[in-house]
């Protein structure tokens, strides 16, 4: 069984001259492609400096490139309607002027009820949705998968730079997403009823607005049965998020396996999987993570290693050993963090390395393919 997996992305609208991003979302969003034609719906973030783009579900990671390659493609021209760029990043590089929330009751009340935290949380990540049988599999999915998270979260680091600076981690992402009272890593919950009853007492705490906002690493589908990643930064390169797909598409499977075969429960309390998902935020894949199986630090390479093998059987059941094997090696020579950081040396400014995102943004689907 191959299993379909779907990718949404979160985008940033930049203003070329200066490299800031620009509340123009409204605009934008009316410029697009006739919904009539092959284009993929491009919609509303939280603040008007956002766009949102998702591809179809499919078994097919190829099928599923070619439609975030689309869906940049209507979002990119019609922001370039307005002198704008299109930018695959996980926060905005440069300082702004602050966060104008989307025309949008729920993002209003969203940011009136959290303030100075949902204002300064403009992130951009990637979330992926992978199938599962029946929500009683997908929770037993979400308390297997926690350990291996950390991961893909180092493998998709792609925010090095905010507020014009270098902030010493691949992903300043992942530190601003964890403020939210609800998101990051969870206890395993046993059960699909216990599940439900930590959602419903969460939303009588006033910790989530409704049930979008619980913001768990790994959730079920809100109307689709599937399980739902959400620890990952946007990719500026599509061929990094479809690497990202096929190891989520196999640590879903995985977990399923394990779960029908009875294996025992693996052991972390939620303080160790904080420290796994703090250690890939920094280093990325450029120093050491923490492994998934003995919890002990080691070097991201080796991590990396025993991740590929520990699922090389499903990936290559799913036709995606190949594409790992590439990407692997593509994203330790330098992924998203690296790439932003050479930019960086190259120009000497944060604005340079906007611009450099910009670029690489627009050659996914000016050319049908990533830097």
């Amino acid at each position: 069984m191959v299993r379909s997996v779907g990718l949404e992305e979160e985008l940033l609208l930049v203003d070329p001259a200066t490299g800031q991003v620009r509340s123009a979302a409204p605009r934008v969003l009316q410029g697009q492609a006739d919904p009539q034609d092959d284009a993929l719906p491009v919609e509303m973030e939280l603040f008007r400096h956002q766009v949102e783009t998702a591809s179809a579900p499919s078994t097919s990671l190829a099928a599923i490139g070619d439609d975030l390659r689309r869906a940049r493609r209507t979002a990119g021209e019609a922001a370039g309607a307005e002198g704008l760029a299109l930018v695959a990043c996980g926060v905005v590089p440069r300082a702004s002027d602050g966060a104008v929330p989307s025309p949008d009751d729920r993002y209003r009340d969203i940011v009136d009820r959290f303030g100075a935290l949902a204002r300064a949380a403009g992130t951009c990540g990637m979330h992926v949705h992978v199938d599962v049988d029946s929500p009683e599999q997908g929770v037993a999915v979400i308390d297997r998968v926690a350990p291996w998270l950390p991961v893909l979260l180092a493998i998709s680091a792609n925010s090095p730079f905010y507020d014009d600076q270098d902030t010493g981690y691949s992903s300043w992402r992942a530190q601003v997403w964890s403020r939210w009272p609800t998101a990051g890593p969870a206890e395993p919950f046993g059960s699909l009823a216990e599940y439900r009853r930590v959602g419903e007492r969460l939303l009588a705490s006033g910790a989530a607005r409704d049930e979008g906002m619980l913001y768990f690493d790994a959730r079920l589908g809100q109307g689709t049965p599937t399980v739902e990643l959400r620890v990952t930064d946007v990719c500026t390169d599509v061929e990094d998020a479809l690497l990202v797909a096929a190891l989520a598409r196999a640590l879903v499977e995985r977990s399923v396996r394990a779960e029908d075969a009875g294996e025992t429960l693996p052991s972390w309390r939620v303080q160790e999987l904080r420290a796994a998902q703090w250690r890939a935020s920094r280093d990325g894949v450029t120093g050491a993570l923490l492994h998934p199986v003995t919890g002990e630090t080691t070097a991201a390479r080796e991590v990396l290693r025993v991740v590929r093998d520990e699922l090389a059987d499903l990936l290559a059941e799913a036709g995606d050993l190949e594409r790992v094997d590439d990407g692997l090696e593509r994203v330790l020579a330098r992924g998203g963090a690296s790439w932003q950081r050479s930019a960086y040396e190259r120009g000497g400014t944060v604005r340079d390395v906007v611009l450099d995102l910009a670029a690489r943004t627009e050659a996914t689907w000016a050319d049908g393919a990533g830097p």
